[in-house]
């Protein structure tokens, strides 16, 4: 005890006081020494923390979770989840989170994107996203008025302009704001947009696993509202 007091540098009290509920929770082991059984050792149960941080992140998302969800979990006799991603003008942040859903779902969600003001797309986000091995160069920008009668599961915005003008869809969908800066500025040849549309990626890359794993655990939006 002592020299954990020394470690920590707290008051012998509250040390005994954490460690009582350390040992509690499983988390850490008491053990007397076998030569005068005056002193105690205490060792932290490293596999009980880790089975508790999997549980806390699964409590905080289904994408935490330490256990690898199969891609194919959304299955045969399930209807594809539809994903929709919406932004200003479909040139490059929409277009590279609906390319990585679909990757990254080995096509067992469908996504779709469009813009309030489609422009064509992005140089540098072809160039970003065929570095991750996705071909976006044959992608045609569109507007959301296309998609204003289709039903989807998700409709997330990505443009915080976009998100103070985005329609209802049939169905009610989940709406989601994600709130990605524009990376492509107003020039479509602007080279600063590079490193700016790595982040992006990089970013999406990361909301798109934490999506599709919520989809993989919570029911279709559209079978309730079909």
């Amino acid at each position: 005890m002592g020299e954990l007091v020394q470690l920590v540098g707290k008051p012998q009290n509250l040390v005994s006081y954490h460690l009582a509920e350390l040992r509690h929770a499983g988390i850490v082991n008491a053990r007397r020494s076998s030569a005068d059984g005056r002193d105690i050792y205490y060792r932290a149960d490293l596999f009980r923390c880790r089975d508790l941080l999997g549980e806390a992140g699964l409590l905080l998302h289904p994408g935490l979770s330490l256990a690898p969800i199969p891609a194919d979990d959304v299955g045969p006799r399930r209807a594809r989840p539809r994903v929709l991603f919406l932004c200003t003008g479909n040139s490059a942040r929409s277009q590279i989170a609906e390319a990585l859903v679909e990757r990254r779902s080995a096509g067992t969600v469908e996504a779709r994107s469009a813009g309030s003001h489609p422009k064509p797309l992005h140089p540098n986000a072809v160039r970003v996203m065929a570095e991750r091995g996705i071909d976006i160069s044959g992608r045609p920008t569109k507007s959301l008025t296309r998609f204003a009668r289709n039903r989807f599961d998700r409709v997330i915005t990505l443009c915080d302009k976009v998100r103070e003008i985005c329609p209802e869809f049939p169905g009610a969908p989940i709406a989601a704001h994600w709130s990605i800066a524009d990376p492509a500025g107003d020039s479509g040849s602007d080279k600063a947009a590079y490193p700016a549309l790595r982040d992006v990626a990089d970013e999406s890359e990361s909301r798109v696993a934490l999506l599709l794993a919520d989809l993989r655990t919570r029911p279709l939006q559209r079978i309730h509202h079909g």
